[in-house]
């Protein structure tokens, strides 16, 4: 297969066949807007456990650690901008802290910055497919829905499998979860590309076999309450429901295992390329491991562009692709794909394009431009205000004896082009923050209260 150079119809600022080495969150800030067709992701899973290769196997020394905490994982740069840009992924973020643990918030918290990147470099008629289990399947739901919002939500896709232990305390714990979102209500999806074949059993059926004029087979369902017919081709193949059988996990003995400990099967992942991209299509995973979205997108004909902390990923990668015979190992006239032809770095690519920020449910009126200089953390506003103003709400003038009662909000909203550096700051106690919501400037605010009677008797000095 010839090798390619930059992905041609489209504004991607990196060559196919790119495999980032690092942290996966800066390479995703970096790269354009709308370049990616299809992302497909098999990222941690909250299990709170670590992972290790199995020794002696081709990903020997892969390890990842599945455990996570606020101090450790999250930077406040996150916080400040889920707070200041997306309130409601944010709260998705602290209902699952509340309803579960704080490693679960934090464990959100890593997936929600890395998910509004993803959702802002997919074309308009892009996918996702983001793998997970029951473990944090709800709460990283919750999360997609703020990111790319509950009407993109296509398909919960239970991925069912029956080898390995089984306890006797509760039911087996045999199926995955896949969340299938699309970026627009415009996308690309053929399911009959990824079809499988149709049971003919009458049992299933309950109804009748036969060929038409044109010599096709086929069979016919009837519906009994109704008598009406419905006529299936069994040279067509069946679109799978959005449960998947006959794809089993990896277990030691097969050969398409690495070692690698969270390894997924390439019919798997191959099933999903082939309904949501087409052939010369921009496949990504951001979570690469042991390649095997990577690997399936060679196979299938697609382009595509991987990240991975691991050390290892390329010469994985570069063995799988050999073993599949998509790599030569000698020259050939025609340019056959080397391992030479495989970008693996840790540079940060340069953005070409308008290098605007993820903001998938921030629909300002008009945009402000930040001022310029360094900008100033939530904290250091905080401090600020409370230095300036004392502990007194500056939406109904009360004086709290404790500054962890007052919230700091944006005074024109972000909603009505508000911005967030600290001239456009307040400082409010939670009833304020609420009423305030994203409706009111602070002047508004208060005349609010003076109408409701909310303002601190005696005490409406403030902004008269």
């Amino acid at each position: 297969m010839p090798a390619e150079s930059p992905a041609p119809g489209n504004c991607a600022n990196w060559q196919n066949r790119t495999l980032f080495h690092g942290d996966n969150l800066w390479f995703l800030r970096a790269m354009n807007s709308g370049s990616v067709d299809l992302i497909a992701i098999d990222p941690p899973f909250n299990k709170g456990k670590d992972f290790h290769a199995t020794p002696d196997s081709l990903a020997a020394g892969a390890r990842f650690q599945d455990r996570w905490s606020w101090e450790k994982d999250v930077h406040q740069e996150w916080i400040d901008q889920l707070k200041d840009d997306y309130p409601r992924l944010m709260e998705a973020i602290e209902s699952a802290q509340h309803a579960h643990s704080e490693g679960m918030g934090a464990y959100l918290c890593f997936m929600a910055v890395r998910l509004l990147e993803m959702r802002r470099i997919l074309k308009p008629t892009g996918s996702i497919y983001l793998h997970c289990d029951p473990t944090a399947s709800h709460y990283l739901k919750a999360a997609m829905d703020a990111i790319f919002g509950y009407r993109q939500f296509r398909n919960e896709i239970i991925w069912c499998y029956n080898v390995g232990g089984k306890s006797r305390h509760h039911w087996g714990r045999k199926h995955d979860v896949i969340l299938y979102y699309t970026k627009s209500r415009k996308y690309h999806f053929d399911g009959k590309a990824a079809g499988i074949p149709r049971d003919t059993g009458k049992k299933s059926f309950g109804g009748r076999i036969g060929t038409d004029k044109d010599g096709r087979p086929y069979q016919d369902k009837i519906v009994r309450a109704t008598g009406k017919i419905y006529r299936y081709y069994l040279d067509e193949p069946k679109i799978p429901e959005d449960w998947w059988t006959g794809i089993n996990s990896l277990q030691s003995g097969s050969k398409e295992r690495l070692g690698y400990p969270t390894q997924k099967p390439l019919a798997l992942y191959e099933r999903i390329l082939k309904a949501s991209s087409n052939e010369g299509d921009i496949v990504f995973d951001p979570f690469a491991g042991c390649a095997t979205t990577l690997v399936a997108a060679e196979r299938l004909d697609r382009q595509w562009v991987g990240m991975d902390l691991w050390d290892e990923c390329k010469n994985v990668i570069v063995q799988r692709l050999r073993k599949e015979g998509l790599i030569q190992n000698t020259d050939h006239p025609d340019g056959y794909l080397f391992p030479k032809d495989i970008v693996f770095t840790d540079q940060i690519p340069e953005r070409t394009d308008d290098k605007e920020e993820a903001a998938p449910f921030l629909r300002v009126k008009v945009r402000v431009k930040e001022p310029e200089g360094p900008r100033w953390s939530r904290r250091q506003m905080y401090d600020h205000l409370l230095e300036q103003y004392g502990c007194k709400c500056q939406g109904c003038d009360r004086e709290f004896d404790d500054p962890r009662y007052l919230q700091l909000d944006h005074n024109t909203p972000r909603s009505d082009g508000g911005i967030n550096h600290i001239s456009n700051r307040v400082l409010l106690c939670g009833p304020c923050n609420q009423l305030k919501s994203n409706i009111y400037t602070l002047s508004g605010l208060r005349r609010e209260n003076r109408r409701r009677g909310y303002m601190a008797p005696g005490k409406d000095t403030l902004f008269p």
